[in-house]
């Protein structure tokens, strides 16, 4: 649940004098990828409440265009929120196929367009801008990678130019082959008992800063077999997220490692392309709050991965594969 606004008068207690937020701390177990990532930004509003209207600082979710190049030719735009992009561009690159491991990146630069000050309403105030005052993301951020030659050449032979939106995983897609994906199945019968459930999902609120303060963003966590969240990572879009997620695990040394012993619980529905995205990871067990799609199902039940849906404090719906999970 997002914190109540502060009053315009006064700034939020926790706001550095950067313009940053000290919640944002807890969420970042690992170095960002830059200075210049502003997750969020704030911004004075007019609230009505108890039949009166006041002016109030609220902290607003930042969403920009990130554009993902490949061997220099752009792939694919996306809109996500402007923080741990690295994680997001891999992440990506492996779940959509681009990539078959992270070893086939060769090299990631991160670069935000710059857009003339001027050119943004003055409610915005500190929108995309980085600790440094100096760097602007409301242009759009290019994230260029270059890849292992033999993975370039397929995707430049199945290549598809597309905008995703915000929760939209389907964009662009040519085929009815493309759109729907049958993902290898998972190999392993690791064993989690309703109680890991539970305790992931009373944890998720208090591992989700940006969501604290924000209350418009989704998250994606690596939780430990006893339910302890391990990893997080948040975003606009839940298919960014655990893209993040996935990208943040691949680039620590051991991190991949965690996903024999762990399952995943996501803050979001669990849509088809959810499960897609947790088979290549090789996830054996997806948690979701919300509910899961008939395809989500059917996917699951093929891909061998237990799916959990509507998974809440003191309750959850076992759709496939029970056996793994244990009293």
């Amino acid at each position: 649940m997002k914190k109540p606004a502060q009053p315009a008068e006064s700034e939020a207690s926790d706001r550095r004098a950067d313009g940053s937020c000290d919640g944002l701390s807890d969420g970042r177990s690992d170095a960002a990828d830059s200075d210049y990532h502003v997750a969020s930004c704030p911004q004075v509003v007019s609230e009505w409440r108890g039949g009166r209207s006041t002016q109030v600082a609220d902290e607003v979710i930042c969403e920009t265009a990130v554009a993902l190049v490949y061997n220099g030719i752009s792939h694919v735009v996306m809109m996500a929120t402007p923080d741990y992009l690295e994680d997001f561009a891999l992440g990506f690159s492996l779940t959509e196929g681009i990539l078959e491991h992270p070893a086939q990146l060769y090299d990631i630069s991160v670069v935000p367009r710059r857009v003339a000050r001027g050119d943004r309403g003055a409610d915005h105030r500190g929108v995309g801008h980085d600790t440094a005052g100096d760097l602007d993301v409301a242009g759009g951020i290019e994230i260029a990678m270059d890849i292992a030659a033999e993975r370039f050449a397929l995707l430049k032979e199945a290549r598809r130019n597309l905008t995703g939106r915000t929760g939209c995983g389907l964009c662009g897609a040519e085929s009815l082959e493309q759109a729907i994906r049958r993902p290898t199945p998972v190999v392993g019968n690791q064993r989690f008992p309703h109680s890991a459930i539970e305790r992931a999902v009373n944890q998720l609120e208090a591992n989700q800063p940006l969501q604290a303060i924000t209350g418009a963003v989704h998250g994606a966590a690596l939780c430990h077999a006893d339910g302890n969240i391990q990893l997080l990572r948040e975003d606009v879009g839940r298919h960014n997220a655990l893209d993040k997620l996935y990208g943040a695990l691949c680039r620590q040394s051991e991190g991949v490692q965690q996903l024999a012993s762990s399952f995943v619980l996501i803050s979001s529905r669990a849509s088809y392309e959810m499960v897609v995205k947790a088979a290549v990871m090789g996830v054996e067990m997806l948690v979701a709050v919300s509910a899961p799609t008939r395809l989500a199902i059917d996917l699951a039940h093929q891909a061998n991965i237990t799916l959990v849906g509507f998974a809440r404090p003191g309750r959850h719906m076992v759709y496939t594969h029970p056996q793994r999970i244990t009293n």
